[in-house]
């Protein structure tokens, strides 16, 4: 393995999409202690990834991007019990967070973005790096679920508490979004989805959603969708940010969650103060989750009968061009890159 060469997708500094390059990189041969060798198969594409690859987000030069990476096991390096030669595996957006509250608050050790990343062949990192991949999973559904897939989980079912028979809203289409709806529907729980799109909206319909509407039609939504509840949703997932959060909050119930993923709308901007005290519902930040609520995840959807919505697939040396596609708006669910 040693002296071969591997394809990656590199990105030039200071970043932009026609900066991103195919190039040969050495092999990184076998793994040692406690490492996996990985041949990598699929990602898939998230904001933070496009706020790295647009130079929004400044990262070493050179550096491969991409925080989702599914592949296969190739090899085990000594005191490796977890993995075997030839597991279906998927990384882990927070590699050094392993279990327990959250105690990172950058993205430092974050592939795609501290390090390198997942847009490569081939990877040797350590095993505590990546989990099992769900069974039955093909690769590209399997890199969906590193960071828009346990996301939601998180914000829905670590901190919210979901259970069944709870009402949920959800903003818009995309990867999170789309997720956060499956998940909820495999819960039991009823689901409210918001878009500018009826075309996208009847689509969430046939996925489950019990209530849809047109934000650019109703900008008062939250009053609706609260009204839709019978006095507020449980659990909102919250990804547009400072444009959308008042009437989120107008949607919550009392006592509600909302759980803060995004910030499509910008990164600052007027909080309701008055109306969130008087909801006395919980506003939890959050990035992604630890590698314990990836395995938590991945056991909860080995019971599930449905799969990850991807809206298109590109070709690793497409990579640009799916990000061109993201920023269209266009897309529901998640897009993938695989090879």
């Amino acid at each position: 393995m040693e002296g071969v060469a591997m394809r990656a997708m590199i990105l030039d500094a200071p970043g932009g999409l026609d900066r991103l390059r195919m190039v040969d990189r050495p092999d990184p041969g076998a793994p040692g202690p406690g490492m996996i060798r990985v041949r990598l198969h699929a990602t898939s594409l998230n904001y933070h990834d496009y706020g790295v690859v647009a130079g929004r987000m400044p990262t070493e030069d050179g550096r491969i991007p991409m925080a989702d990476g599914a592949g296969t096991v190739e090899a085990v390096g000594g005191g490796v019990d977890a993995f075997r030669s030839g597991d279906p595996v998927v990384s882990c957006f927070f590699p050094d967070w392993q279990e327990g509250p959250p105690r990172i608050g950058d993205f430092s050790r974050v592939p795609g973005d501290g390090i390198d990343g997942y847009a490569c062949e081939t990877v040797v990192a350590p095993a505590t790096a990546f989990t099992h991949a769900p069974k039955g999973y093909d690769h590209a559904e399997a890199a969906t679920i590193t960071t828009a897939g346990l996301t939601a989980w998180r914000s829905l079912v670590v901190d919210g508490g979901l259970k069944a028979g709870d009402r949920v809203l959800v903003l818009g289409t995309g990867g999170v979004s789309i997720w956060a709806l499956q998940i909820a529907r495999m819960m039991g729980a009823e689901v409210a989805v918001t878009s500018s799109s009826d075309e996208k909206l009847e689509r969430v319909r046939i996925l489950g959603a019990a209530y849809t509407i047109n934000y650019r039609e109703q900008p008062e939504w939250g009053r609706q969708v609260h009204d839709w509840a019978g006095g507020g949703v449980d659990h909102v997932i919250e990804v547009g940010g400072p444009a959308t959060l008042a009437q989120s909050i107008d949607a919550v119930r009392i006592g509600g969650h909302i759980g803060l993923i995004g910030v499509l709308t910008g990164i600052a901007g007027d909080v309701p103060t008055a109306t969130l005290m008087r909801k006395q519902a919980r506003l939890q930040g959050l990035i992604v989750g630890s590698r314990r609520m990836q395995v938590e995840f991945v056991r909860a959807l080995e019971g599930a009968t449905w799969r990850p919505v991807i809206d298109r697939r590109f070709a690793l040396d497409e990579l640009a061009a799916a990000f061109r596609y993201q920023e269209s708006g266009a897309h529901f669910g998640k897009i993938a890159v695989e090879w």
